[in-house]
């Protein structure tokens, strides 16, 4: 049975720390492969900059060169709010899948919809991010032990890159390329995304 990462965002937009966080995943938890799934209507934040098609090609165009990653539109296909749980339903039977996720979003993991039921869906493997601890709450602690479900670490060196500061520089005109794959670059600048 294939071992698959999924690595869920907004992707607002691609950036080279989701890459280094995929490539980390395939290769220090042994995966087969690691999806991209780029959130249709995210319930739990702003909407979104780009539309879910030029954030689904800006993913194509970044994974363009990077074998063992791969685009899965299920999010953006679907109507209505994005929730984690009805995607993992969905899912195909035949593999078995591990949500990637950074120590910020493990925080308030509890606050998701339907979070035990993700749990009981998936394993879960948690990404160093600067600040934030790789200790899962109590309640998420607590379904873990009684699922006999490991909390997998990821092994990932953090990168300062996130989207809000991307959109920041861009929308100033200032500098990206060292935070963006180059074909993300040029295809932001061809469709003259996230400029005030």
């Amino acid at each position: 049975m294939k071992k698959i990462g999924l690595l869920g965002g907004s992707f607002d937009p691609v950036h080279l720390a989701h890459l280094a966080l995929a490539r980390s995943a395939l290769d220090g938890l042994g995966l087969d492969q690691v999806q991209l799934l780029p959130a249709g209507q995210p319930w739990q934040r702003a909407p979104l900059q780009a539309s879910p098609r030029q954030r689904c090609d800006m993913i194509r165009l970044a994974i363009a060169d990077a074998p063992g990653i791969a685009l899965n539109t299920m999010e953006v296909d679907r109507e209505g709010p994005t929730y984690t749980v009805d995607t993992l339903r969905a899912l195909p039977p035949d593999a078995s899948y591990v949500w990637l996720l950074g120590a910020d979003q493990l925080a308030n993991f509890c606050t998701w919809h339907a979070w035990e039921d993700i749990v009981a869906l998936v394993d879960l493997a948690v990404a160093t991010r600067p600040g934030s601890s790789l200790t899962p709450p109590p309640a998420l602690a607590g379904a873990l032990g009684r699922l006999n479900r490991q909390l997998q670490q990821l092994p990932f060196s953090d990168m300062p890159v996130s989207a809000s500061e991307i959109r920041r520089r861009l929308a100033q005109d200032l500098p990206v390329d060292e935070l963006l794959p180059a074909a993300v670059v040029d295809y932001i600048r061809t469709h003259h995304l996230y400029h005030d």
